[in-house]
């Protein structure tokens, strides 16, 4: 790799992993020689800059568009323009889109230009009197740009004042402020580069009070009552996420309208990009009932005024929430709507704040520059209709139920991984997030045979997401043995968790998917029991796991009459064994060592002939795998129809009559 190449890449990285300087991936990167510039493709985040990531153009061929006329319709000019940079590429085969800031970046002389957008900075940047103070400040070393509607005419305005700064001070300047928007700095090497905004932060930080120090404050447990139905309100097509923020800072601009309004309207480009330029105030916090009443009224007001939904609310007391099409772009959201806060503070202290105009957020939230990137940095769109649905998979950290929280989780949708062995769950976990997505899987430490255990987890269900759209009870135990080994404790403990424990589960998800019907009544949510073939059929000495089984598939019909009103469908999926799993296979205690060791298989000498006898059992000469599971998993989801059953998935094992 061409060194200079190497740095742009490094310093690109230290900006972009550094929220005070880069939000949502956003700001811009370059390297020039003689004929070439090399520059951050759009959409492409600077915290992961690869040379993949870069595209490169003919310098020669830029200076063309310079000096050549475009149309005066903005919106034919920037398609010519757009056009013309694809034309710039020197690797016509590479499918990257030149930033739209190329043509910037190619006006200045040095080889090295760094655009970022701080929040320290643009909390100078975005006050009534930045242009006075920058001058005050730094003097002839910066160059000042009044606001420009970004694309062809800040270039152009750019290009005139560039030339005017050369002939007045015989160099190009190494800085550039943009006023509502952002820094450029420029030069020969990328050490100068950073040395240069250190340079300006200091300056700029010496001038005002840091911000205050920063604490995280509670989730209160009211939303729980309240986040389902408006995240069903705003689920128009597919369902939405919701993530939320709450701290100290956040706080001082919640608690009147007259504080609200300090941040309540865009003040950059990229706060229109991903917030909007309009946000909901609910100053009624009192109960649940008085902030879904309140959001109630005011949705509509507000589609009509503004004509989309709103993607950042705020609720008093209770702190910001960000919606949208999945966890990923949510929390960028909520981090672009922060910067917006901490840009407010900085600005106070320069005068005031200087908000972006109507027009000029109009033409942001209308440009098609603007709307490729926001569609770039949107996650892939998947083409299953469970993507980015919110599921919660209990005994989700070994066997069927690892497998398919993985199955879930890899049909991009969040999950939650429920199940007692904390080391295991996290670990699970850790590893199914190794994979960069837009959905996001957390663990949940779980006893599901605690009422208050399981509803801790569908609380912070609701608190990570928004809601829950399938609950998948998979949690259980096995503990065998006839009547006269049977201990009435260990009958208990195991009655507890495959019967208790479904109850539980089925009681509070519930309690959430009916919020979410009574906002969205078309809507359909699941309660699947992972049952067994047991609960088919009698199993020999083995009655305490099978009569809870037997009873889940009671409460499976049951729990269906009481919640189809409410399009929750109930079923129980009724797996024959599984020998690949843990329960079988472990080495050590499972099922197949312990019934060689035992003799329950006659004439049996190794575990592998005691496999094949329970292979033989099965007329498609197998064991269950998670496959069929995830076939029969998914059509129950997918169907609108059936409810209360229970399907065996036992290759013939049990047939039903």
């Amino acid at each position: 790799m061409n060194p200079e190449i190497n740095q742009l890449i490094e310093i690109s990285r230290f900006y972009g992993i550094n929220k005070e300087y880069v939000i949502a991936g956003g700001g811009n990167t370059s390297f020039k020689d003689d004929h070439t510039i090399w520059i951050k493709a759009s959409g492409e985040p600077l915290a992961e800059l690869t040379e993949e990531g870069l595209v490169a153009l003919s310098r020669e061929m830029l200076h063309e568009i310079s000096h050549k006329s475009y149309p005066d319709d903005p919106v034919a000019r920037e398609e010519e323009v757009k056009n013309d940079l694809f034309r710039c590429i020197t690797d016509p085969l590479k499918r990257k889109r030149p930033s739209v800031e190329t043509s910037l970046h190619e006006l200045i002389r040095y080889k090295f230009v760094v655009h970022l957008h701080p929040a320290l900075i643009n909390g100078l940047l975005c006050s009534r009197n930045a242009k006075n103070l920058t001058h005050q400040f730094f003097g002839e070393k910066v160059l000042f740009i009044q606001y420009t509607d970004p694309g062809y005419t800040l270039f152009k305005k750019l290009e005139s004042e560039i030339k005017l700064y050369r002939e007045k001070v015989s160099n190009d300047p190494q800085i550039i402020f943009l006023e509502n928007h952002g820094s450029f700095v420029s030069a020969n090497s990328t050490e100068e580069v950073r040395k240069i905004y250190e340079q300006i932060v200091q300056t700029i930080a010496g001038q005002i009070q840091p911000l205050p120090e920063i604490n995280p404050l509670p989730y209160n447990p009211v939303l729980h009552n309240v986040l389902p139905g408006i995240r069903m309100l705003l689920s128009e097509v597919s369902p939405k996420i919701i993530r939320f923020r709450h701290n100290s800072f956040i706080a001082s601009y919640y608690q009147n309208q007259q504080e609200f309004h300090k941040i309540s309207l865009p003040l950059t480009p990229d706060m229109i990009v991903y917030c909007k330029t309009r946000y909901i105030y609910i100053n009624q916090s009192s109960s649940a009932e008085r902030i879904n009443e309140s959001f109630r009224q005011q949705l509509p007001r507000f589609i009509n005024e503004y004509g989309y939904l709103p993607k950042v609310i705020i609720i008093k007391n209770m702190g910001v929430f960000a919606i949208d099409d999945s966890t990923a772009s949510a929390e960028t959201v909520l981090d672009v709507f922060e910067d917006l806060i901490k840009i407010v503070y900085y600005s106070s202290m320069f005068g005031g704040t200087k908000y972006l105009t109507p027009d000029q957020s109009a033409f942001i939230d209308q440009w098609e520059v603007e709307n490729y990137r926001r569609k770039i940095r949107q996650p892939e769109k998947h083409e299953n209709s469970m993507n980015s649905k919110i599921a919660v998979v209990t005994g989700g950290a070994r066997g069927f139920g690892a497998g398919i929280a993985e199955a879930l989780y890899n049909l991009n949708l969040n999950i939650v991984v429920a199940d007692l062995d904390e080391e295991a769950g996290n670990e699970f976990v850790s590893g199914l997030t190794l994979k960069k997505s837009s959905n996001k899987a957390l663990f949940v430490r779980t006893d599901v045979s605690d009422p208050a255990s399981v509803r801790n987890l569908i609380v912070r269900t609701v608190s990570e997401f928004g809601g829950l759209d399938i609950m998948v009870s998979n949690a259980g135990v096995l503990k065998a043995g006839g009547l006269d080994e049977m201990e009435p404790d260990v009958f208990s403990d195991t009655t507890d968790v495959n019967y208790n424990g479904y109850f539980y589960c089925a009681k509070y998800a519930a309690e959430i998917m009916k919020l979410q019907n009574r906002e969205k009544p078309d809507y359909y949510t699941d309660i699947i029991q992972i049952n067994s073939k047991s609960g088919l059929r009698g199993s020999n000495r083995n009655f305490a796991y099978a009569g809870a089984k037997f009873g889940g598939i009671g409460l499976t019909q049951s729990f269906a009459l009481e919640l189809a009103p409410f399009r929750i469908k109930v079923n129980s999926i009724c797996p024959g064994n599984f020998y690949e799993g843990p329960l079988w296979s472990d080495p050590k205690n499972g099922l197949f060592v312990q019934y060689l060791r035992t003799g329950k298989v006659p004439g049996a000498k190794t575990i592998e002939e005691v496999r094949q006898y329970y292979e033989n059992q099965v007329p498609m000469k197998r064991g269950c795998r998670l496959r069929d599971i995830m076939k029969a998993l998914l059509y129950i989801i997918d169907q609108e129809y059936e409810t209360g059953q229970a399907v065996p998935v036992t290759g013939g094992q049990v047939m039903l009559g």
